[in-house]
């Protein structure tokens, strides 16, 4: 088992336990914190592929800037914050019993696709190359995604206010 195997499943299974735990926990805001967890535990999957841009957008979309987001929304509402959640779900066993069924499923094909390539080898500098294509030749939707953005901002601010 060389280190990418390792790292691998290092990276694997804190996420898997990191998202148990998002659904699992009562806390709403420890709940926000192992997402924060998942949230980094993916990116670090993605620098282990070698996309290390997509893992960075990764850490300062999601991890830093979604995560904040809901924080400051837990602690603005005030009668959240320290509270247990009472809502249990009553058909665990039964999402638990689907989820090991759909999993061994997955295991199964992997098993039998027999699929033993290696991985190629990085030519071009994949971040640098996307940099150049949203600067030019998508720049337009690029913009316009800014913009979208930009009014969900104002939505979100509009809806936000207190009311009078």
């Amino acid at each position: 088992m060389n280190g990418e195997v390792l790292a691998f499943w290092v990276l694997a299974v804190g996420l898997v336990g990191s998202a148990l735990n998002v659904v699992l926990s009562k806390n709403l805001f420890h709940s926000v914190l192992w997402l924060a967890a998942a949230l980094v535990g993916t990116a670090g999957i993605f620098i282990a592929l070698d996309a290390e841009f997509l893992g960075a957008v990764q850490v300062l979309l999601y991890a830093g800037g979604v995560i904040t987001v809901v924080v400051f929304a837990i602690v603005v509402t005030e009668r959240l914050v320290g509270e247990r959640l009472s809502q249990t779900s009553r058909r665990i066993l039964g999402g638990a019993v689907v989820a090991v069924g759909v999993l061994a499923m997955v295991l199964n094909v992997i098993r039998r696709s027999g699929i033993d390539m290696p991985r190629p080898e990085m030519t071009a500098d994949i971040t640098k190359w996307m940099g150049i294509s949203l600067l030019t030749q998508f720049l337009l939707p690029f913009e316009l995604l800014g913009v979208l953005l930009l009014a969900g901002l104002l939505a979100a601010t509009y809806f936000a206010r207190p009311e009078e």
